[in-house]
């Protein structure tokens, strides 16, 4: 017999047996006879009779899981190995992330402001001045000091005999010169060398050849064996790819008429600027180096460095700072910083030049960038605390510290790019107006300081119009490609690894594409695979990011907003 709509209703299946109904079904059956009761009016809360909650009947529903998406079985788990529910794991990960996100920007726009800084002091030190060339200044001196010039090399065939010409022919006073040719190869760059050397000595040029079993220390090393039999009072250094002019010491040496200048820096040139794209970039970032940061610290009494090459050293300030070493892989840096906290002076004249080459092979530039970059960071962690303590002016030590770590902008900039993705899943679209102004406010105090420095570098160099466009759109990309490789070397810096001292591959003519230069060529790391695998990622993160609306700065305003909402500590569910 059939019970009434408001019971419990059995029925006989096809087996004759009783089939009581799902508990799902009394309850829609007992919703449906208080309708009727209630002659089709809705229903006033108090007049309904809750009825006790049932399991769910039929196929389960899918539900959305605690990361976004849905989890088969209308299941999801309630825990995890540490204790925390999904969401709320989701919710301290995701607002760490994006912490790390927010200061990685905020840093890598203080670095590009202090372009702005260095822009500044540029113009405001050196631009408006018209110092007029000092070409003349020391035709008229009767006595000239003792110059040892030194010239370490390294496996240097190609461009070695083309070193010792240049520095044979230097217009100095042959008595008042001594020539070192510091020589740690191990192939034919030994006979070259003496080759070269006993050719000059037959012309009465006073010039030696030194050459260690060992190669301790590395450049280093050389240079402070040289320095011990040096009999200069003054010492100058050229790399092997340099080619300086006759002219060079009788227009640097004059700065030393001050006993309190210890280094006295010329403008590197760029003898292959036009070889190819990879050239004119790099050309661009260090006429950035030479022409405004060099000048700007320079004339407003800040600190700046040795580079290397293309300099002279005054002996006493070698020895009281403490000579060469060779505990990072930056050795021009490291005794630059520690003479200037002695307290001696730096001069650098940007109108006495020394043509150099670039590297002409992108293996050979990662190479050479990777050396600096850890070297930059071994110098910082090594001074920073002296540097803090040196009783010096606060904009010196500021300025100091933003030049020893300049090369963390490259971590930074990886790290970025590697956690825009997971934000962006996480976040939902939000354009609000604050997004936007953040927004021009990143480009505006992040990007446009740089292109800003690079272009007035390139037009203070002699560039217009096209070139200027063509060449910091080449360094652009330039400086965004090298960021990996520079990042391992920054982080490598910051375990204290000491590494190998790898020099980089010359060619004498600049070009990677020559039969003489693949024997020099750098031996290739992962052979761009990884920056490769980057880029990909890059450019699908901002396809993505551009097709939703969102930007760096939008992802972090709409995460913040998200996650200052009660209750929604996970991702928000997409569609699609």
């Amino acid at each position: 017999m059939a019970g009434s709509g408001s019971s419990p209703v059995s029925k006989r299946g096809a087996s004759g047996r009783r089939r009581r109904q799902p508990r799902c079904s009394r309850g829609r059956r007992r919703k449906e006879e208080a309708g009727r009761r209630s002659g089709g009016r809705r229903l006033r809360s108090r007049e309904l009779t809750p009825a006790p909650r049932a399991p769910p009947c039929g196929p389960p529903v899918p539900s959305a899981g605690p990361w976004g998406r849905t989890v088969e079985g209308g299941t999801s788990v309630t825990g995890t190995a540490s204790g925390l529910p999904p969401a709320e794991l989701w919710g301290w990960a995701h607002a760490v992330l994006l912490a790390a996100f927010v200061l990685a920007q905020l840093l890598l726009v203080i670095y590009a402001l202090h372009r702005y800084a260095v822009l500044w002091r540029w113009w405001r030190f050196v631009a408006r001045r018209n110092r007029a060339p000092a070409a003349t200044r020391a035709e008229a001196r009767a006595i000239w000091p003792k110059v040892t010039v030194q010239l370490p090399i390294y496996n240097e065939r190609l461009v070695v005999e083309r070193l010792i010409d240049s520095v044979a022919r230097l217009d100095y006073p042959g008595d008042r010169l001594e020539i070192q040719v510091l020589d740690d190869s191990i192939d034919d760059t030994r006979q070259r060398a003496a080759a070269a050397v006993a050719r000059h000595r037959a012309r009465g040029i006073d010039i030696r050849c030194f050459h260690r079993r060992r190669r301790a220390g590395y450049k280093a090393g050389a240079l402070a064996v040289g320095l011990a039999q040096a009999r200069g009072d003054l010492i100058a250094v050229f790399d092997a790819d340099f080619v300086p002019p006759p002219d060079f010491l009788r227009r640097l040496v004059p700065a030393f008429d001050d006993p309190r200048v210890g280094m006295a820096q010329a403008r590197w040139t760029h003898l292959n600027r036009g070889a190819s794209w990879l050239t004119a970039a790099q050309a661009v970032m260090l006429d950035g180096h030479f022409l405004l940061e060099h000048s700007a610290r320079a004339a407003s009494g800040l600190f700046f460095n040795f580079n290397g090459t293309a300099g002279v050293w005054r002996r006493a300030c070698i020895e009281d700072a403490g000579g060469w070493t060779n505990d990072t892989l930056t050795e021009d840096l490291d005794l630059s910083y520690r003479a200037q906290l002695r307290g001696w002076r730096f001069h650098y004249d940007p109108d006495v030049l020394s043509p150099g080459e670039l590297p002409g092979d992108i293996e050979a530039l990662k190479s050479q960038q990777r050396r600096w970059a850890k070297g930059s960071v071994q110098t910082a962690r090594k001074l920073l605390p002296d540097l803090l303590a040196a009783p010096i002016p606060r904009r010196v030590k500021v300025e100091a510290m933003v030049h020893l770590t300049g090369n963390v902008v490259y971590p930074l900039l990886v790290g970025v790019a590697l956690f825009v993705l997971p934000i962006q899943l996480g976040t939902a679209v939000d354009r609000s107006w604050l997004a936007g102004t953040l927004e021009g406010g990143m480009v505006a105090f992040g990007l446009v300081p740089v292109v800003l420095f690079l272009a007035v570098a390139r037009r203070v160099s002699g560039g217009s119009g096209f070139h200027v466009v063509r060449d910091v759109g080449a360094a652009l990309m330039l400086g965004v490609g090298l960021s990996l490789n520079n990042a391992r070397a920054v982080l490598e810096g910051l375990r204290g690894e000491v590494g190998n001292w790898e020099r980089t591959p010359k060619t004498g003519d600049g070009s990677p594409h020559t039969t003489r230069a693949r024997r020099y060529r750098a031996a290739g790391r992962y052979a761009g695979w990884a920056e490769l695998a980057l880029a990909l990622y890059a450019a699908g993160v901002a396809a993505l990011a551009s097709a939703e609306g969102h930007s760096g700065v939008g992802l972090c305003t709409s995460a913040c907003n998200r996650c200052s909402r009660r209750g929604e500590p996970g991702p928000e569910v997409r569609g699609g």
